[in-house]
């Protein structure tokens, strides 16, 4: 049986099915609804023709009746389950091999249908496992990624990273205070958070607080704890985060934000290891490794009387300064897939990559909230997606308008109302309404490079219209 001739792409752009069935005339039908819901399809008649498929052509899901000539769908599921991209793999069978399709479930199916098939029912399910298929996809590709490009939950492949991280390393095995460096937005935090992972007291407990974040007021007793009736509201005696984290690491977050006053309470703790709790009458001795962070100048700081010097000297011994990411273009497009791939499996989405000129436009740009901003411009790109590549209309305005700007020339060549006009100079006779439509869906198509999903987007049309127009 011979593979469905489509007009639509080829098997590089849609999703492969392999359908094994005897019966033609079913064969053909399913083949047309397959082939009309946008997939590449290939038929066999046996189980054998079929499996000789499998190893040349890795197809998405393998559709196959239980009942085939020689060999049967289990045989056929078994050969599957040996390819090293195992496809989606749903059963057909009559109603009497109903107790065999429900062992073939067992045995690594993912769905069975009765004859006379319900073509809606059919749809979904093919729908259903193929969406399925692409998430466990998208799950190994994330892990691929994390395993090939990340350190410590950390994407990059710079060599300023890569400096990083090996200064990282070293910083970890210590066990004095670090001060960490950066602008906001570049991953202070998730830095903190490997420097206690790779240290000897990963074991031990992490904690992380802004100070930014904690009224002044408050901050001791946060910090330190207090017995109870120290203070209104104080009824009984509570920890503080030098306590619960005895023995781990404490990352205090926007160190430049903290009171004057509490920071000759914070040097002793570093220094020597004891505080006194808000109220309390004897000192504590706790074994907590600070980590610090900061995205303001301390020497400013220091100059203007807002925070002490020799504070700032214990904890410069060990800095670690991370670059920001107008400083580290290479890594945009690696922190690019890396949450591209985090919010298609939030949102069930089976995004591809990037186009070529979306990535040029991310990488010109400057990024002044860094990460998080990449982070939050991806996020919406997914969330207006919805084709298999994010595209520069799916970024953000600000991004868009840093592109090289057209020269007046083009901007004429580009304006609706010149098109017009020199499509009906070209005419002496005034032209049709589908005329008119005809050569605006080829201008469409020749800015788009003849991708039709993207002229359909452009169009707010759907893809069977446009194949449709194309066709009269």
């Amino acid at each position: 049986m011979a593979e469905i001739k489509t007009a639509r792409g080829s098997d590089n752009d849609r999703e492969r099915i392999l359908l094994a069935e005897d019966d033609q005339g079913l064969a053909q039908l399913l083949c047309e609804e397959l082939d009309e819901a946008g997939y590449y399809v290939k038929t066999a008649s046996s189980a054998e023709e079929a499996g000789s498929l499998l190893k040349s052509w890795e197809p998405d899901l393998v559709i196959s009746d239980l009942k085939l000539p020689g060999a049967d769908g289990m045989a056929l599921l078994e050969w599957s389950k040996q390819q090293y991209a195992q496809p989606g793999f749903l059963i057909i069978t009559a109603f009497g091999s109903i107790p065999q399709a429900v062992e073939a479930l067992k045995s690594g199916a993912d769905d069975f249908l009765a004859k006379p098939l319900d073509l809606e029912h059919f749809r979904l399910s093919v729908k259903r496992i193929l969406r399925h298929r692409s998430l466990q996809k998208e799950v190994l590709r994330f892990r691929d990624l994390m395993a090939r490009d990340g350190f410590q939950g950390m994407i990059g492949q710079s060599r300023k990273m890569r400096v990083m991280f090996d200064q990282l390393r070293k910083i970890a095995a210590a066990q004095g205070p670090v001060l960490i460096q950066g602008e906001s937005g570049v991953g202070k935090e998730l830095v903190s958070k490997a420097l206690h992972d790779l240290s000897p007291r990963k074991e031990a407990p992490f904690l992380a607080v802004n100070c930014a974040g904690i009224p002044a007021e408050l901050l001791e007793s946060e910090f330190f704890g207090h017995e109870a009736g120290a203070f209104t509201g104080a009824v009984k005696k509570r920890q503080g985060l030098f306590q619960r984290t005895h023995s781990g690491s404490l990352f205090l977050d926007e160190i430049g934000e903290m009171p004057y006053n509490l920071q000759s309470k914070l040097l002793r703790v570093l220094q020597d290891g004891a505080f006194r709790p808000v109220g309390g009458n004897t000192e504590q001795q706790v074994d907590v490794r600070v980590i610090c962070a900061t995205n303001r100048k301390l020497a400013d700081l220091i100059a203007s009387g807002a925070f002490r010097q020799d504070l700032y000297y214990r904890l410069e011994a060990f800095t670690l300064t991370i670059p920001p990411l107008r400083e580290r273009k290479d890594d945009i497009p690696l922190l690019a897939a890396h949450f591209l791939n985090r919010y298609c499996l939030q949102m069930g989405k089976d995004i591809k990559g990037f186009s070529s000129e979306a990535i040029d436009q991310l990488m010109a740009y400057a990024f002044p909230g860094n990460i998080r901003e990449l982070q939050n411009i991806i996020e919406r790109a997914v969330t207006f997606c919805h084709g298999a590549q994010i595209h520069t209309e799916h970024l953000p305005i600000k991004i868009r308008r840093q592109a090289r700007p057209s020269s007046p020339s083009e901007e004429t060549e580009n304006d609706p109302s010149h098109l017009l006009n020199a499509f009906l100079q070209k005419h002496e006779m005034l032209p049709t309404l589908k005329d008119i439509e005809k050569h605006y869906l080829n201008y469409v198509l020749e800015k788009v490079d003849g991708n039709k999903r993207r002229a359909a987007a452009v169009l707010g049309i759907s893809r069977r219209t446009l194949y449709r127009h194309i066709d009269d």
